[in-house]
């Protein structure tokens, strides 16, 4: 049996690094400058442009903030700090470990 509410396994498990966020939110910006810094290949999915966007970031964390950022391992951070989301791309094996 499949859970109706569950998110589709595409959403959670990508091929490479998503982030679900909007210009206006300032922790957007800065998760993705961040991984513009450190040169991640990642999608961007704009919830202001992407008509489902907000929903397929909701179904993923049960939350309503954002960033909602989905690593290929299948873990996901919502608004996370930068040391968080360094430490999350390095465990994805998206990134080197910072020493």
């Amino acid at each position: 049996m499949t859970d109706a509410a569950a998110p589709d396994a595409r959403l959670t498990t990508p091929d490479r690094v998503t982030m679900y966020g909007a210009a206006w939110c300032s922790d957007c910006r800065r998760s993705k400058a961040l991984l513009d810094r450190l040169a991640v290949d990642y999608e961007y999915v704009d919830l202001e442009a992407v008509a489902d966007g907000a929903t397929r970031a909701e179904a993923i964390s049960g939350r309503k903030s954002i960033p909602v950022i989905v690593f290929p391992n299948g873990r996901h951070v919502v608004e996370p700090s930068d040391a968080e989301l360094t430490e999350e791309l390095a465990t994805a094996s998206v990134v080197e470990p910072v020493a």
